[in-house]
């Protein structure tokens, strides 16, 4: 139990690494919090800081959720002994993300998760992430908009997980993802509704 609860610890700590902040800071000299968005995201790193420092960023939340589900997990799972390995796996993806989105380093203000659940889900579920993100480049071509992309790429995720067979625990762990997600997007959603929501590429100042 003790091991599964400092998993559960480490797992968002490392989540909380605001990749995307740190980034900005350093190619820019700037806090991301205060341009474009505000959010601390890859998106907003393009649009402030360029492509470059964006992928940098994208990578490195993503390699969190990859290293969470896979470096972590294989070194605790044998010492935990209480739950079976998806489920142990799915806890510190949740715990990774979650740090992502309120991370203890920047007073539990981050980003959207997009990303870092995107390293998870790569490791758990690669084939319907597949899917899913086939949802996400497809909506973003066609409307320029990475939010909307986002948010039909994670309403998706449950209904091809349940198509797909996967077990109970994925099928609801993709639930709670695409819950979290809208919730996080819910000001991208208003932008959205109102036309005012900023295309990729598009850069903006405030």
């Amino acid at each position: 139990m003790i091991v599964l609860i400092i998993a559960v610890i480490l797992s968002y700590l490392l989540g909380s690494i605001p990749m995307s902040y740190i980034i900005a800071r350093i190619t820019k000299g700037v806090d991301i919090r205060k341009y474009g968005s505000g959010n601390v995201g890859a998106t907003n790193v393009l649009r402030t800081a360029g492509r470059a420092p964006a992928a940098i960023a994208l990578i490195g939340d993503i390699l969190k959720g990859v290293i969470s589900v896979t470096v972590l997990a294989k070194t605790a799972y044998p010492a935990s002994g209480i739950i079976d390995y998806e489920s142990f796996r799915i806890l510190l993806g949740l715990s990774v993300i979650c740090g992502h989105i309120w991370p203890v380093f920047l007073r539990f203000k981050g980003g959207k998760g997009v990303a870092t659940s995107t390293g998870v889900l790569l490791v758990i579920c690669p084939k319907a992430l597949g899917i899913a993100a086939c949802v996400w480049l497809l909506t973003v071509i066609i409307t320029k908009y990475v939010s909307l992309g986002s948010l039909l790429g994670s309403i998706s995720l449950p209904i091809i997980t349940a198509v797909m067979g996967s077990s109970i625990q994925l099928v609801i762990f993709t639930i709670t993802l695409c819950i979290i997600s809208s919730y996080k997007h819910k000001s991208n959603i208003i932008r959205l509704i109102n036309g005012e929501e900023s295309k990729i590429g598009q850069k903006i100042s405030s």
